[in-house]
């Protein structure tokens, strides 16, 4: 049985550390398709990744400055997504590939860099 009593209701927010706002930018939004809602000063851009906001930060402090957890982003058909990435210029550092079989369905991951070199991945749950 899970504890409710903290009121935690789910991930509301997940910050990348960037260096370059722009080109920050133009990767999740023209590369990525990601909806972009808006930016703050100084250095902060925001999009919304299925209801779960993504922030763009530049790093406010040196021990803030590293890259941090990797971001899984959940797709229909993971073949399909990887090709329309690649065909935006986006090198697959693993290519999609089979990594668990479970009861009903088969776990997808394939990894690739985002422009300010954090690693990220597709994931996709292929029924049988």
């Amino acid at each position: 049985m899970s504890d409710h009593s903290t009121g935690i209701l789910g991930g509301g927010q997940v910050s990348v550390r960037i260096r370059d706002r722009a080109r920050a930018v133009a990767f999740y939004r023209d590369i990525l398709g990601l909806r972009f809602l808006f930016e703050a000063p100084p250095e902060l851009a925001f999009f919304d990744c299925g209801g779960l906001r993504l922030m763009l930060a530049a790093p406010e402090a040196p021990e803030f400055d590293h890259q941090g957890s990797v971001l899984y982003y959940r797709v229909e058909d993971i073949a399909r997504s990887a090709d329309a990435l690649r065909a935006r210029g986006v090198v697959f550092e693993e290519d999609p590939r089979k990594i668990a079989a479970l009861a009903d369905h088969d776990l997808w991951i394939g990894s690739f860099r985002d422009s300010e070199g954090n690693l990220l991945a597709l994931m996709g749950e292929v029924r049988r």
